[in-house]
């Protein structure tokens, strides 16, 4: 998506475009609230740019809203939260032909209540490098602030915030929790994940196409300069009270 918007992005302003997202997804991973910015010489009118833009895009792909942003905004350090949803059905036939391309089947019979204790064992600031594709140089410590499940008839929705993500780290979420939902593992397997220091492989990573960004909330102007430093800091798990020594 970034190179189809960066493409029509350079042909309006007729000078070459480059996005700094909000967040990078998966290949199949949907983005219903991603945000972007960019930078150029040219003269920027936000409604403008968004009704000349739906000419030139695909069909798949729609920039809703536009504006100048202030100085200090970086849509990818200046982000305090990041909000996901991952869709599944129990319907016995599957996923319904108009929501095939963003929900997934699982089995028909699932323990809702199961699920919603593993994920809660997940919320907090921990190292979730079970989770994660490791990338050399790259922290896999996350404050993971929402994992909660809904069901609406057949429809499971799972709602998933964190300060920011790893790589891969809401699908394998997603199916560690559903391999408890499913009867495959305990929800203490889960937390336990939480205690290890590699991915891993007993984690199945949920298909992309269930997955969405569907928000990212940024600070007051006033704050953006301060949040870019914070984000740029490489994190750690703080040490358990007592350890150590202590």
């Amino acid at each position: 998506m970034q190179g189809v918007l960066e493409d029509a992005l350079s042909k309006v302003f007729r000078e070459p475009i480059q996005l700094t997202v909000a967040g990078r997804t998966d290949a199949g991973v949907h983005a219903e609230g991603q945000v972007a910015h960019f930078d150029t010489s040219a003269e920027f009118d936000g409604p403008k740019l968004v009704h000349r833009l739906a000419r030139f895009l695909p069909k798949d792909v729609r920039v809703t809203g536009a504006r100048p942003a202030p100085a200090d905004f970086d849509a990818r350090f200046s982000a305090i939260r990041r909000h996901y949803v991952y869709r599944l059905t129990t319907a016995p036939y599957g996923a319904l032909p108009l929501a095939a391309r963003h929900v997934v089947a699982c089995k028909p019979v699932v323990d809702l209540d199961a699920m919603r204790a593993a994920s809660r064992q997940l919320l907090g600031l921990h190292d979730f490098a079970a989770f994660c594709r490791r990338r050399e140089g790259a922290t896999t410590v996350r404050e993971l602030q929402r994992y909660e499940w809904e069901r609406h008839g057949d429809l499971l929705i799972a709602h998933v915030s964190a300060d920011a993500f790893c790589w891969s780290m809401v699908r394998s979420l997603v199916g560690a929790v559903l391999a408890v939902g499913e009867g495959r593992r305990s929800p203490d397997w889960v937390g336990g994940l939480l205690t290890e220091t590699q991915r891993s492989s007993a984690v199945t990573v949920a298909p992309a196409h269930g997955l969405s960004l569907v928000a990212v909330d940024y600070p007051a102007d006033e704050d953006l300069a301060v949040r870019n430093a914070q984000t740029r800091e490489m994190r750690t798990v703080p040490a358990p009270e007592g350890c150590c020594g202590d």
